[in-house]
């Protein structure tokens, strides 16, 4: 339960209502980490679009791999919320529970191409700020063959989803069961 009061769509006034029912339209469900950014709805449609273009924008990034960034973000922060969300969305693509559940808790026993394994690399590296310098992962990546905008975009996937932690985290976010089906991947 949040650690402060947050409107349902039951409650919601007219302008919050419709930013709940776009992201139904959009999503598939209203979920937790949106209900806790309900008394803002401003920031959570600006929350929303960052969103959709990270995750669903035009990338030299596979979708499968910027759903494994996102659990590499959550597992790194220990978002429980997150990575059961994140989870879920990557076995949509990977169709391997086996292959996630490494991912999740034995991440150096799994068996990822080179790109992958560099991006998971840089994901923990940036969450955990393990800097100071990020050249080197970088050229890592650029030695993959991935180009400057797929280092941008996997940048980009890895801060929007240190931010959503910190929401989850901080504001108290929890995941049930029935989050777990019905989400347009």
């Amino acid at each position: 339960m949040p650690h402060f009061n947050t409107l349902s769509y039951d409650d919601a006034d007219s302008e919050l209502k419709e930013v709940y029912d776009d992201i139904i339209t959009s999503r598939g469900k209203l979920a937790e980490v949106h209900k806790i950014q309900s008394l803002n709805p401003e920031a959570l449609v600006a929350h929303m679009d960052l969103y959709m273009a990270t995750m669903f924008g035009k990338s030299p990034l596979k979708r499968y791999q910027r759903e494994m960034l996102r659990v590499v973000v959550s597992v790194t922060n220990r978002c429980n919320y997150c990575i059961e969300h994140h989870e879920q969305a990557l076995l949509a693509y990977w169709k391997d529970g086996e292959k996630t559940e490494l991912l999740i808790f034995d991440r150096a026993n799994l068996n990822l191409p080179e790109t992958d394994r560099q991006l998971c690399n840089l994901a923990e590296h940036l969450t955990r700020n393990e800097g100071p310098d990020y050249a080197q992962y970088v050229q890592q990546l650029k030695n993959t063959g991935l180009d400057d905008r797929a280092i941008l975009d996997a940048v980009q996937i890895i801060a929007y989803f240190n931010f959503v932690n910190r929401l989850v985290l901080s504001l108290g976010a929890e995941f049930d069961e029935e989050e777990k089906k019905g989400y347009n991947y």
